[in-house]
């Protein structure tokens, strides 16, 4: 009885999160639809440019659908989604899907690293802060996560790029790769760093590796101030109840008691923390995209919507909710492991 109430509950709640996140999609695809068709942005003007005849005009109009409702363009749209149709970029002449396939493994590697070195960092170091509340370790913290909130990213950028590739040179400039190494790799996953692993070629990892760190370590500082900040808050709010006294009388040490007794307890808002800031790199980080020219979805979106590219920008729009509503799905579905007692929810 009991197994079988555990795996009603279960399939209910899978069906409502499948739901949950297709009325999302659905939801994000209609208003970006519409936002777009309501901009002062002419789509036909941007394919056939401002000297093309009033007959030519209107023959494209006509052919991208634009002379229907706004409710029936919408609908084919829709429909067309649904096949894996995102439309035509006017940048590239290449489907959008094609386009996304090809620039958004250069976001997900560049969040990736940046998520692993803001929680590796950011995490020990808010529950220090936390348990450390007033005394040095927390001030110098909060100073350092206060840093990276004022301080403008491209500003960032900028400065990293003036000291640590043309100054010191350290690290390898603006690109994903240099050139010369373009056409060594056959791509597999689209990650530069895995490919170059999985097929040996180690001249190639070292030369993405030495182009991704600087933006990587900009990306994670600014994931590091957010995720410890919130840490040390979970932190704090933790050690204020009155368990954590409890294991202090039983004779447990305060640092064994911050980290057997008190770290659990924060690990499912920060599993939330943790997702927001990683679905916020992989949005695209724009600013760090675009001052290291590193070919990545927000680049891809930025340069589509100053071009006009509609099609673009509504298939990275779509793919953005995407990644949004999985990593919440994920998040969820994380919650339930690390917390016996929401499994039994």
């Amino acid at each position: 009885m009991n197994v079988s109430l555990a795996v009603w509950r279960s399939t209910k709640t899978t069906s409502g999160f499948l739901l949950s996140a297709a009325l999302s999609l659905l939801g994000l695809t209609c208003v970006t639809f519409v936002i777009g068709r309501f901009i002062p942005v002419d789509p036909v003007l941007a394919i056939v440019g401002d000297h093309a005849t009033r007959s030519t005009y209107d023959q494209t109009r006509l052919a991208l659908g634009l002379d229907r409702s706004i409710p029936e363009q919408f609908l084919i749209y829709l429909g067309k989604v649904l096949h894996g149709d995102l439309g035509t970029s006017v940048i590239t002449s290449n489907p959008v899907l094609s386009d996304l396939m090809h620039f958004f493994p250069a976001t997900l590697e560049l969040a990736t690293i940046a998520t692993i070195l803001g929680v590796l960092l950011g995490v020990p170091a808010g529950v220090v802060a936390g348990a450390c509340k007033g005394r040095w370790p927390d001030h110098v913290v909060r100073i350092v996560g206060l840093f990276g909130y004022s301080m403008p990213v491209f500003w960032m950028g900028l400065m990293g790029l003036f000291l640590f590739y043309g100054k010191l040179n350290w690290v390898a400039g603006p690109g994903r790769i240099d050139a010369g190494y373009e056409d060594l790799l056959d791509p597999v996953t689209g990650v530069i760093l895995i490919d170059s692993a999985m097929a040996g070629a180690w001249d190639v990892f070292r030369n993405a590796l030495a182009h991704i760190v600087l933006p990587a370590s900009i990306l994670g500082y600014l994931s590091l101030a957010y995720i410890a900040r919130m840490t040390r808050s979970f932190t704090i709010a933790q050690l204020s109840q009155e368990y954590t006294t409890t294991a202090l009388i039983k004779g447990l040490t305060y640092w064994a008691m911050v980290w057997r007794h008190a770290f659990p307890n924060i690990l499912v808002p920060l599993i939330t923390v943790i997702g927001l800031s990683y679905a916020t790199l992989l949005e695209g980080a724009v600013l760090t995209e675009t001052v290291f020219a590193w070919p990545g979805l927000g680049l891809y979106i930025t340069q589509s919507l100053f071009n006009a590219d509609m099609n673009a920008v509504l298939g990275g729009t779509i793919v953005v909710g995407v990644v949004f509503i999985g990593i919440n799905v994920l998040s969820d579905a994380l919650y339930r492991l690390v917390d016996p007692r929401l499994r039994a929810a």
